[in-house]
């Protein structure tokens, strides 16, 4: 006991002067006299210990411990815990490792914080769809507050995989299917996590997920092949985990693919000559659950020539599977994995502890006090009614059917339009169902006393009885009415012909996306189909109110319904917040960052493609050329796309020089007017093309966009400033550079709707 607090005293005497990311002079010098000096006092045992991440969960009680674990935190053979919570179970644990094991190493505890913590904001691709990075850097703010509180340190987040394939469940985790979009939301959620000083107790260590082209997988199915060249790579989507490396993110979780046909938790090229050689990265990589176990599925070997492999190649924590504390020692001793391996390994997990300040204050100043002050506040949930608005996407609104009156009767239809469950979405921390303000008690709060509303279910959010029961398997908690679907629809046509419009409220269960949540048929489900053509019957005017994790295939729905809303799941205060745009308390301004398909067979569809030899050009009687027979090329709703309850028209680009050399800058402007009754926001776009070049390009590339207010009849310019940097793209040698050559600006207000300026741009002459 007298060497415990021995080592915990020394450690408070050599942290006074702080462990910031960004070292004060003298930072780095103490923190590794500090780890040095406990690393010649552990054993190899301990060492590789800290390398061993367990998922641990908790009652009422504390935690809920197995034999294995309880005796495995003992001997100090636990670095890391995750799904323990509450400063009661996480003290509560701490304390052991703290007294109870010979050096009295903090353990680090993570958690899966993707969207909000207890105040569950919305899903990471409806908050990428504000397009307004302070917003996404505030609400990964919050989430760190909230969690901190609650004792956790570590977030598994933000996942910044790069999305083409709608099927594949997790492209509800991230920011969509372009990288230069994803590249300026890692660094917010980074910079949100994380802080200004990561001792803070407030603050939370990122982890950026997953590395790497996760979001690639074949048939958007999860878990599944990747297989893609190395330009491609560089070029679409390694964008966004280089730029959370670069805001300093602490830590890097390795994807359950392969890359190159080397699963990723065994690739050296990726973890080593990429990410630590060629970026630089100092912190530390954990695997994703039990992936270094999952290489002999791949065909990597047995569990020894895994470990083997995973270590060699830079992971540096084995997430749950014990692999590394079961095979590193006799790796060892035979000679196969050196200690200088495990030593380096061991010293970044403790520089991550020493960073939070848990040498300092095991316990971060997480206490019940605290937590109660700090979680679930009215101002956490005033701000994600404000970021679930901004997340909505209008995508139809015919006749300006929306904003609805505050007066007459309204038809509340849909498995949707009463339910709170369902719209935490997925991966919804710590979120509790029981606090989330659902669509009609929305409305109720914002309509007011001259609105009525009739509700009527319609339907359920599945009826085919395989799907449900998998559903609920997989933990689907769905309330299922037990009446039959011809009456629910009739209870439901009965109140849309009772009232003045209807506001169907659709869509998916949270378990319907996310991850092991992959759809073939990315439709709504057969049943809500048919309860809207039901209502279509009646031929009242609808309000499609979308409530989903991914882009849906809305052919049928697009024709029929007057209005059309996505809302994604909007979280915590989803249904005031619906009800806030429905009754234009708040204006949508929401841009789609995935593209929606008219249907699957045209995935994968993204805005980025490049051209054919033989491009369609819109000639219908055109035959060899690359198009479809039985539907159009282009999408439903392109990236990029989102209407408002105002209108915007924007003028000619214009350029400061047609011609320009070298490092010169380029400055293309465009104004922009509300053209509307309305005060709005616009999301303006910049899209640049190199129409000739050594290589290939994208018909267009997102470069750069803005956000402006604008009042009715207002008129402001917006302008770009283009340097060389914006131009540059990768060689098949992977050399990133410009060509010189025309290039097109493109400025508007979605990828398919664009002003143009082209201009020439030459490299500087040599003299």
């Amino acid at each position: 006991m007298q060497r415990i607090k021995l080592a915990v005293g020394v450690a408070l005497a050599m942290f006074t002067a702080g462990c910031l990311l960004a070292q004060p002079a003298g930072g780095d010098a103490k923190m590794n006299a500090f780890i040095n000096d406990l690393m010649n006092r552990m054993t190899l045992s301990e060492k590789i210990g800290q390398l061993n991440l367990l998922s641990v969960g908790f009652d009422v009680t504390g935690p809920v411990l197995s034999q294995n674990s309880d005796s495995e935190i003992r001997q100090g053979l636990v670095g890391g815990v995750f799904n323990t919570y509450t400063p009661q179970a996480v003290r509560k644990l701490q304390m052991q490792a703290l007294k109870e094991t010979r050096l009295g190493i903090p353990l680090l505890f993570g958690f899966d914080v993707i969207h909000g913590y207890k105040t569950i904001f919305p899903i990471p691709l409806g908050l990428s769809c504000s397009w307004n990075t302070n917003l996404i850097e505030e609400s990964a703010r919050i989430a760190a507050r909230e969690a901190s509180a609650d004792g956790l340190a570590w977030t598994f987040s933000p996942m910044v995989d790069v999305a083409r394939d709608p099927r594949w469940g997790r492209i509800a985790e991230g920011a969509g299917e372009d990288q230069f979009l994803g590249a300026q939301i890692a660094r917010a959620m980074v910079r949100g996590y994380q802080g200004t000083d990561l001792s803070q107790s407030n603050s939370v260590m990122a982890c950026v997920k997953h590395f790497a082209l996760y979001g690639a997988v074949e048939a958007g199915r999860d878990y599944n092949t990747v297989d893609m060249s190395r330009r491609q790579m560089f070029e679409y989507y390694l964008g966004p985990y280089r730029a959370a490396v670069e805001a300093g993110a602490g830590s890097v979780m390795t994807s359950f693919n392969e890359v190159d046909a080397i699963p990723s938790s065994g690739n050296h090229w990726l973890l080593s000559d990429l990410l630590r050689t060629q970026w630089g990265f100092p912190g530390f990589v954990v695997t994703d659950y039990t992936s270094i176990k999952e290489m002999t599925q791949h065909g990597m070997g047995d569990a020894r020539t895994v470990t083997d492999l995973a270590m060699k190649a830079g992971v540096d924590m084995d997430m749950v599977s014990e692999y590394y504390l079961q095979n590193l020692p006799e790796l060892v001793s035979h000679g196969d994995i050196t200690e200088a391996m495990i030593n380096q390994s061991c010293r970044r997990i403790l520089e991550a502890k020493y960073k939070l300040g848990l040498f300092a204050d095991p316990y971060r100043g997480c206490t019940e006090e605290r937590a109660h002050a700090e979680i679930l506040t009215p101002e956490n949930r005033q701000a994600a009614r404000r970021f679930a608005n901004e997340s909505f996407v209008l995508l139809k609104n015919d006749g300006q059917i929306l904003p609805l009156k505050k007066g007459g009767t309204i038809a509340l239809v849909g498995p949707l339009a009463d339910d709170q469950k369902d719209l935490l979405g997925t991966w919804h921390g710590a979120g509790d169902w029981k606090a989330v303000v659902g669509v009609a008690t929305g409305i109720s709060n914002v309509a007011g006393a001259n609105v009525k509303v009739i509700y009527a279910k319609g339907a359920n959010l599945v009826d085919d009885p395989a799907q449900r029961e998998l559903l609920q398997k997989f933990g689907s908690d769905m309330t299922v009415d037990a009446r039959s679907p011809k009456d629910l629809i009739a209870d439901a046509v009965a109140a849309a012909n009772k009232a003045d419009v209807v506001v169907a409220v659709l869509g998916e269960s949270s378990g319907m996306s996310g991850e092991a949540a992959s759809r073939s048929d990315i439709g709504l489900p057969e049943c809500q189909e048919n309860l809207l053509r039901a209502l279509a019957e009646t031929e009242k005017p609808i309000v499609l109110v979308l409530m989903n994790g991914r882009p849906m295939t809305l052919g049928w729905e697009a024709e029929h319904c007057g209005a059309i809303l996505e809302t994604w799941f909007g979280g915590s205060e989803a249904g005031d917040a619906v009800a806030d745009t429905l009754f234009g308390d708040s204006n949508p301004s929401g841009k789609l960052t995935a593209t929606f398909p008219r249907n699957v067979g045209q995935i994968p569809l993204y805005y980025n493609h490049k051209n054919t030899g033989r491009p369609y050009t819109g000639d219908p009687g055109a035959k060899y050329v690359s198009r479809y027979l039985d539907v159009p090329n282009d999408p439903l709703y392109p990236f990029g796309f989102g209407l408002s309850y105002t209108t915007f028209s924007y003028g000619a680009v214009t350029v400061s020089k047609a011609a320009l050399v070298g490092d010169e800058t380029l400055e293309a402007s465009v104004k922009v007017s509300n053209t509307g009754h309305l005060a709005g926001v616009e999301t303006v776009q910049l899209y640049i093309s190199q129409p000739v070049a050594s290589l290939t390009r994208s018909v267009e590339d997102l470069r750069g966009f803005q956000k402006v207010s604008l009042e009715p009849g207002e008129t402001k310019t917006v302008t770009f400033r283009i340097t060389p940097e914006d131009l540059k793209f990768y060689s098949s040698e992977l050399h990133y550079d410009w060509e010189a050559g025309d290039f097109i600006i493109r400025i508007g207000g979605n990828s398919a709707d664009l002003k143009s300026s082209t201009v020439h741009w030459s490299k500087a002459v040599k003299s």
